[in-house]
């Protein structure tokens, strides 16, 4: 997350135009989620990065998107609005992608767009992206939702930061 904190990034109207958002916005990190529960009370966890109405959720280094118990994401007040249950990545126990499900929920809530930022190495992590994707209701909040690379953006960043990339992620 730290090249967002590089003044040099948001001089690149190709990083702007790559989000989606005005060039002029920057970022607002660790967010307060407050995705609402159906007990009337707030989600307490965080969003990565807020940039605008842009939610976005960075993998680089993390393994997966986290698993939840079925209890625990079913008490969201629109889980069942948002989302066809029967269709999500899950187990007996488990709906697996906990994050992305948060995250979408979030997006949804706030009417405000989300990305998802990955490596695009991790083929796993697309695959459920696009696994949650589908079962996204809405055309309308599907369309909202969006994927991106550390690739992709790496070749809109100040030469300096796609060294850094490239030296401790292997991005390039």
């Amino acid at each position: 997350m730290n090249v967002f904190c590089h003044a040099g990034t948001w001089r690149s109207a190709a990083v702007a135009q790559l989000l989606g958002i005005a060039r002029k916005a920057r970022p607002e990190f660790g967010l307060r989620a407050r995705v609402p529960l159906a007990s009337g009370r707030v989600d307490a966890t965080e969003i990565d990065m807020r940039i605008g109405n842009l939610l976005v959720e960075a993998k680089l280094t993390e393994r997966d998107f986290q698993q939840a118990e079925k209890k625990k994401v079913q008490r969201y007040r629109d889980f069942s609005a948002v989302f066809d249950e029967s269709e999500l990545p899950q187990s007996e126990r488990c709906y697996y992608s906990y994050q992305l499900l948060r995250n979408v929920l979030a997006a949804y809530d706030r009417q405000a767009a989300f990305c998802v930022l990955l490596d695009e190495r991790r083929r796993d992590l697309l695959e459920a992206w696009y696994a949650v994707m589908r079962c996204v209701k809405a055309a309308e909040l599907r369309t909202a939702c969006k994927v991106l690379t550390w690739q992709e953006l790496g070749r809109a960043l100040p030469v300096t930061l796609q060294l850094f990339l490239a030296q401790k992620y292997g991005i390039s």
